[in-house]
């Protein structure tokens, strides 16, 4: 089972070189401050709620911190893992709790494209742009058969709004860790806008790197 993640604002990106003398891109991440809330015993496993950053609290949420001795929170995540990995309540996270070389699984929300058709939602190839078409030049075409089955079947590719989805990119490498400035960078492209949120967990399919 995984250890917990953090949630980091996404900062930008920029470039570094690494020890071959080669130019690599990187997304930088900044960890704010957070705070284990708690880590509740579910049987074979460990439920962590974490508190990272700071906004205004409603009454109920303010009430909660308050009973905890803490001043104020921020956006609240839950992470499921094994008692071996739970961090003590109370206790802060940093950004070593990655390390240079390992690789991450970062989920995000994409950013969003409004409305869109099927060329540029799905890659389609369009239609012929001169004799025989007329209007259709960027259409879908046809979107299913006959009066069998009568219907257009369910996940057919077709417009609509794009982006501002939870997207999830897989293996990415994490190419530097700032203590000092609490930053973290990875190698390539994040989703999100900049200052969105964005998740970030030990990858699951590079195995454990503690």
């Amino acid at each position: 089972m995984s250890r917990v993640g953090l949630l980091l604002k996404k900062v930008g990106c920029t470039s570094v070189y690494d020890d071959k003398c080669a130019v690599v891109p990187i997304t930088l991440l900044k960890l704010e401050e957070n705070v284990v809330l708690s880590n509740e015993d579910k049987g074979d496993s460990v439920v962590v709620k974490l508190s990272f950053g700071r906004k205004k609290l409603k009454k109920p949420q303010a009430g909660y911190f308050k009973k905890l001795g803490l001043d104020g929170g921020g956006r609240i995540v839950e992470f499921r893992t094994s008692r071996k990995f739970a961090p003590e309540p109370l206790k802060s996270l940093t950004v070593e709790h990655f390390r240079p070389g390992q690789y991450v699984d970062v989920v995000g929300t994409s950013i969003g494209k409004g409305f869109a058709g099927v060329m540029k939602r799905h890659n389609f190839a369009g239609l012929r742009a001169s004799h025989g078409v007329s209007i259709s030049h960027r259409s879908g075409g046809s979107t299913g058969q006959c009066q069998d089955p009568g219907k257009v079947f369910k996940g057919k590719k077709m417009a609509g709004h794009m982006g501002a989805a939870r997207v999830t990119i897989q293996n990415l490498f994490v190419q530097l860790v700032d203590v000092e400035s609490g930053l973290i960078g990875v190698r390539g492209s994040v989703p999100g806008c900049k200052n969105s949120y964005v998740l970030l967990k030990d990858a699951l399919k590079k195995g454990l790197f503690v």
